[in-house]
């Protein structure tokens, strides 16, 4: 039986904390491997702050970010829905940096979702929203 968590949080940098500490909710029983635990905190954190900083960058700043956790018996799976313009995922990871040639402090979460999640894609829903839809098996 899967366990399902949503939050809804506005776009400003400083909920990523009350993001955080409501996915904690998911790592009870605790998963062994530390870290894919770290891992999965670590898309959630780097997903969030993708939507707030580059998505919802022109929106309003109450402008509502709903999130979703499920964990499941071998993964977790992630949803956080945007409201801000379309962008071509593989386009953009085409134009970033790899990671160990990437010293900026800015541009390296959509890569490092690319290279630890099993699986990530962001497309449109039928509500005209999109969706950063991330998975990491455990």
């Amino acid at each position: 039986m899967p366990n399902k968590f949503h939050l809804q949080v506005d776009s400003r940098l400083a909920a990523a904390e009350q993001v955080r500490s409501w996915f904690e909710q998911l790592n009870q029983p605790v998963i062994p491997d530390k870290l894919v635990w770290l891992q999965c905190l670590t898309l959630l954190q780097e997903g969030f702050i993708n939507i707030a900083e580059h998505s919802h960058k022109n929106l309003p700043p109450e402008t509502p970010i709903d999130i979703e956790a499920v964990r499941l018996d071998d993964r977790i799976e992630i949803r956080i829905w945007s409201q801000g313009p379309p962008f071509d995922l593989q386009q953009k990871l085409s134009e970033i940096p790899e990671l160990e040639d990437n010293y900026d402090e800015r541009g390296r979460g959509l890569k490092i979702i690319s290279e630890w999640a099993d699986a990530f894609s962001y497309d449109r829903t039928e509500d005209n929203r999109h969706c950063l839809y991330i998975m990491k098996c455990y």
